[in-house]
């Protein structure tokens, strides 16, 4: 796996390296030095994507969730 797909992981999951490195409790450096001067671990590749989905999924819950409150004003209003 390559650097430009690591970094365009990273930005779909909308989180940064720092971030990560604070979420598992790792040295930030270790994330810099992927696929530049050592290979990602196996599972990084994975878990970026479902945590873009999580986010994702999360959106589309708040959007349904804010939908639901206006359809119920609608109702009540008419």
């Amino acid at each position: 796996m390559d650097l430009e797909r690591l970094n365009f992981l990273f930005k779909a999951a909308g989180i940064t390296k720092k971030e990560l490195a604070k979420l598992l409790d790792i040295n930030a450096q270790s994330i810099y030095a992927w696929e530049s001067t050592q290979n990602a671990p196996y599972w990084i590749w994975s878990w970026l994507e479902n945590y873009a989905k999580a986010r994702m999924f999360d959106k589309m819950m708040d959007l349904g969730k804010s939908l639901e409150k206006k359809n119920e004003f609608a109702i009540r209003d008419s």
